[in-house]
């Protein structure tokens, strides 16, 4: 049967990194489009339950899926590296590269920015609806939570581009210019991700700026790709 041959094996990992990673990217989307809105729009008692009841089931969810794409996704880049040495300085590398160091970024903001302080922001909401006292740090940490969710949402537009484009388009590269390239796109990795770690809103701060910067953002990797590995 051809599945339970290494080709069908690889479907299984790609099968199952996509019905994680649709878990993950959905309930990102949930929280920028959706949730953030109807926190900053319904009454405080409202919220509050919500904070304390419906949020740590999602970002239960949200952080697992998110490890299950990580740790897929790694394993098949893995077996693929090993069998296609070579894909990595053809245009297939220079995707599947991209996309996943935009994914590993996501993956840390979610597990060591996002989660980390969104457990501030819900024991808070638990101990204030228990008759004790919220936590002055709270809305800090709920900022920063905010922040870095709105660079996930920023990032997963390229990196949802990219992660296809490794098997949909194709484009000729030079090997002795992907060293320019990789330093080029790191820079503008570190900085937009120190922006999220210490920085400001700025253009996130609505979601039409945060769909129009990704997109933007998205435009500005390929162009730079188109430029600098041929």
């Amino acid at each position: 049967m051809a599945i339970f041959k290494m080709e069908g094996f690889l479907f299984l990992l790609r099968w199952l990194h996509l019905f994680f990673g649709v878990i993950w990217i959905g309930l990102l989307y949930y929280f920028n489009f959706v949730q953030g809105a109807f926190f900053a729009e319904t009454d405080a008692a409202t919220k509050s339950g919500a904070i304390q009841k419906l949020l740590p089931r999602a970002l239960w969810w949200f952080r697992w899926a998110a490890m299950g794409t990580m740790l897929l996704g790694v394993v098949m880049l893995a077996i693929y590296g090993q069998q296609n040495p070579e894909s990595f300085t053809q245009s297939y590398g220079v995707n599947i590269l991209l996309g996943t160091a935009l994914g590993l970024i996501m993956f840390g903001n979610v597990w060591f920015v996002i989660w980390p302080n969104q457990k501030i922001v819900i024991a808070s909401a638990i101990s204030a609806a228990s008759g004790g006292v919220a936590n002055p740090a709270a809305a800090a940490a709920g900022a920063r939570a905010g922040l870095a969710s709105r660079t996930n949402t920023l990032f997963s537009i390229p990196m949802l581009f990219f992660m296809l484009a490794a098997r949909h388009l194709n484009y000729e590269t030079d090997p002795a210019k992907l060293g320019l390239l990789a330093g080029v796109l790191a820079i503008i990795l570190i900085a937009l991700e120190l922006n999220a770690l210490k920085g400001k809103m700025g253009p996130l701060t609505t979601i039409k700026g945060v769909i129009h910067s990704g997109f933007g953002l998205t435009v500005v990797f390929y162009l730079l790709v188109e430029l600098l590995a041929k």
